[in-house]
């Protein structure tokens, strides 16, 4: 994978010929909806050599992007050594031990499976990527980075490092597969990074903010995953606007215990917006996402995308927790309040200036499996803080803006607050 300019704005990275070659599309016939069909894609001819050292120069990037090693293939697809990357007792690398520093990282890299660790270790020039918060969306996303080659490191609190490092991450996905990835953690970022992920939940954010202080950012940017409007402005406000990539996602995924994620639904979709970041370093966090098997989308309408997320998320975090139940039975025995919700919300919306398509919101239900949750209903019933006010606050403060009628809403809001 290419480098990154750390000198100014990110540039675009070159899509990964080899990355092409060792895993096809982990998009499913069905599970994208229409608007992802304009997503772009890999200049070369899959598995076609290329010259690495022409090609970047070609597209504008550092001399060290150049000198990138291709990334180690996905097992079991144009590797010779098909087990590397798995949890299997055969590995094809020097030996390994938990706790084992390898040479040319600045932290421990721990996990039960190291396969080819050495030679990414000493690949200084991949794409670095720190993730702010390490549960449910983190963890996945910061995995599957890793996976597909990115220097990842994440951020979190001391026990969330202390188990990262102790054992790596382990994902669960009918989706993208069952595998290991060793973790590097820390509990401040101390360096830069291309890209900072920040994927906490909103009633976290100012505390893990502290995290990751705006000068060790350096030139990267920020791509946020959180729920909710207001957030932008509290990223934006710290990092400035030309750092932060609007962006919204779409997933199940839990973490049942530190470092263990279950990726749920049958699909993991990122859309981005540039807001006021360069066309050139949105286009680049789209082939990075896009070559780590999750399928992005960059749109044009930052409105839009913020409110079709809300659109579909808060009816069914509200309805899941108020009645302490799942996708299937908000979809069926609470109908009727369901498709309320997605029409007072429509209406506030429009009133912002985003477009709203509350038949493709209900639609957008029927693919989840019937027994997914939300994480606001998980977060109840293990009595964590809820995001009541980043998710229903937020649209009943917009809708009083807008003179907007929304009393269910605003009633549950309350139920729940």
């Amino acid at each position: 994978m290419g480098g990154w300019s750390r000198s100014g704005s990110p540039a675009s990275l070159r899509p990964c010929c080899a990355s092409s070659a060792r895993r096809p599309s982990r998009t499913r016939a069905g599970t994208c909806v229409p608007e992802h069909a304009h997503g772009l894609s890999c200049r070369h001819q899959r598995g076609t050599p290329t010259d690495r050292s022409t090609d970047a120069h070609a597209r504008g990037l550092p001399a060290r992007a150049a000198r990138a090693r291709t990334p180690t293939p996905a097992p079991g697809r144009d590797d010779p050594h098909p087990h590397r990357g798995r949890a299997s007792g055969r590995v094809d690398a020097p030996a390994w031990s938990p706790g084992t520093s390898i040479v040319g990282t600045r932290e421990t890299v721990v996990g039960q499976d190291v396969a080819g660790i050495v030679d990414e270790a000493e690949n200084v020039d991949r794409t670095s990527v720190a993730v702010l918060g390490a549960g449910g969306v983190g963890g996945l996303v910061g995995a599957l980075l890793s996976r597909a080659g990115s220097d990842v490191r994440f951020v979190a609190r001391d026990a969330t490092v202390e188990s990262l490092r102790a054992h790596g991450l382990r994902v669960r996905s009918g989706l993208l597969g069952d595998f290991d990835v060793p973790a590097r953690a820390t509990m401040h970022l101390d360096s830069p990074v291309d890209v900072l992920l920040v994927a906490v939940k909103q009633t976290g954010l100012a505390a893990a903010l502290d995290l990751v202080p705006r000068e060790a950012l350096g030139d990267g940017v920020v791509v946020p995953l959180l729920n909710g409007l207001e957030h932008l402005d509290v990223l934006r406000a710290r990092y400035g606007s030309e750092r932060v990539v609007p962006a919204t996602i779409r997933v199940e995924s839990t973490r049942v215990a530190p470092g263990e994620i279950v990726h749920g639904s049958p699909f993991v979709e990122i859309d981005l917006v540039a807001g006021d970041v360069p066309d050139e370093s949105v286009e680049a966090v789209r082939a990075l996402l896009t070559d780590a098997g999750i399928t992005t989308t960059v749109r044009t309408d930052e409105a839009a995308l913020v409110w079709a997320k809300l659109l579909f998320l808060a009816p069914l975090a509200l309805l899941t927790t108020r009645y302490a139940t799942t996708i299937g039975e908000v979809r069926t025995t609470h109908r009727s309040e369901l498709e309320t919700l997605v029409a007072e919300i429509a209406a506030v919306a429009a009133a912002s200036g985003a477009p709203a398509d509350p038949a493709a919101s209900l639609a957008l239900y029927d693919r989840f499996p019937p027994g997914a949750r939300s994480s606001m209903e998980r977060d109840a019933q293990a009595g964590r803080p809820l995001e009541v006010d980043a998710i229903g606050g937020a649209v009943v403060r917009a809708a009083e803006r807008l003179g907007v009628a929304v009393p269910l809403t605003s009633r549950l809001v309350a139920e729940l607050g």
